[in-house]
């Protein structure tokens, strides 16, 4: 027979991906920004991809722009503070539609271990669960990134 530990117990483990409370909310600052750059990123890819893929992509783009709302009014209720330059964007244009759906696709993957991170500083609750549902939405828009480039290079 095995004894099992409570998880009491076991309360000085610390996986190593774990974040704090402050570095999380300095990280809910970097996103919201990050969110706002994706958004004119998309923008742009929007001008380049095929009339047939345009609305896929507008729909990921107007996700985005409410990510960086969702993530300031955090940041906000956070700190009692708003945050300071979050209105204001920039990105490099992508030169060629393949090109851009391919850095859309690692750019979705890694705000999805970027806000993991976040996930891990936050408390139980509204905040988590928001910051959880984004991550969903990453990889909603991950899958979609990678379907069009797959039906890009089909149809190419």
């Amino acid at each position: 027979m095995y004894w099992v530990t409570p998880y009491w117990i076991r309360a000085e483990f610390v996986p190593v991906w774990m974040t704090s409370m402050r570095q999380a909310i300095d990280m809910i600052g970097e996103a919201a920004k990050g969110e706002r750059n994706d958004e004119l990123f998309y923008d742009d890819l929007i001008k380049l991809a095929p009339s047939e893929d345009a609305a896929k992509i507008e729909a990921i783009r107007d996700d985005e722009r409410v990510h960086s709302r969702m993530f300031r009014e955090m940041y906000k209720d956070l700190t009692g503070r708003p945050m300071a330059g979050a209105g204001e964007g920039t990105h490099e244009k992508p030169k060629t539609y393949a090109e851009g759906l391919r850095r859309a696709l690692e750019g979705e993957l890694s705000a999805v271990e970027r806000y993991r991170n976040i996930w891990f500083g936050l408390p139980a609750g509204i905040y988590k669960d928001t910051v959880f549902g984004i991550m969903l939405d990453e990889l909603k828009h991950a899958s979609t990134c990678n379907y069009l480039l797959s039906e890009h290079r089909t149809n190419s």
